[in-house]
């Protein structure tokens, strides 16, 4: 199944026009106004000039708020859209020099939860089932929880919805996954979960063209 979606994406890349320079700055002017709505392409690329010349990339969006760019490389880029919103995107090495774009959106409403979403370097919408597996909520559970304990039971049934922040790292290949749900229930309800929680987040890295 691997090898399928590899050989779907090159074909993707070899049949579309090509990106001529693959650099974050011209993916992200390109990028569709969907993905980011309130900002539309020529604002982007004044965000692109205003960063490079050192100076606050931040303007009025159409929601009547701010937009800032607040970090750009050559493959990486993070941009708080509004005050309740990031996307992160990034530049995954495939083969044969190509590349595909993970972007994660973040909303904070008002506990932080994002979406993933895969996509070759035109911004065609790529299936994520051979590129990425979002991790579960149970896996922050301490595996050596007594999960037959009363408390324990109390505790977990605490956990109606899963609510899993994704961080992009701008210096290499890997993705984190940090468990917010407890951050929306009580200082009282988090106080009787948190015991039961692993205090690390999960890590993934980006491996033969997937997030293992």
């Amino acid at each position: 199944m691997k090898r399928n979606i590899v050989k779907f994406i090159l074909i993707l890349l070899i049949i579309c026009p090509v990106v001529k320079a693959q650099d974050m700055a011209t993916l992200f002017a390109n990028m569709p106004d969907e993905y980011v709505p309130h900002l539309e392409s020529a604002w982007r690329k004044d965000l692109i000039d205003l960063y490079n010349t050192g100076k606050p990339a931040t303007l009025q969006n159409t929601m009547n708020g701010t937009s800032s760019l607040l970090n750009l490389t050559g493959n990486y880029l993070l941009l708080q859209s509004t005050e309740r919103s990031t996307v992160e995107i990034k530049l995954l090495p495939l083969i044969n020099n190509t590349n595909i774009i993970c972007m994660i959106t973040t909303i904070n409403a008002p506990v932080a939860d994002s979406r993933i979403g895969f996509f070759t370097t035109e911004w065609h919408p790529l299936s994520s089932d051979d590129l990425f597996t979002p991790v579960k909520g149970d896996w922050f559970v301490k595996e050596d929880a007594d999960k037959s304990a009363d408390a324990y039971k109390d505790a977990i049934s605490r956990l109606d919805m899963e609510l899993i922040k994704y961080n992009l790292n701008p210096d290499n290949l890997t993705l984190t996954a940090t468990y917010t749900t407890p951050l929306y229930l009580s200082s009282e309800e988090r106080g009787k979960v948190t015991p039961y929680i692993k205090e690390t987040p999960k890590l993934f890295t980006w491996e033969n063209s997937r997030f293992k």
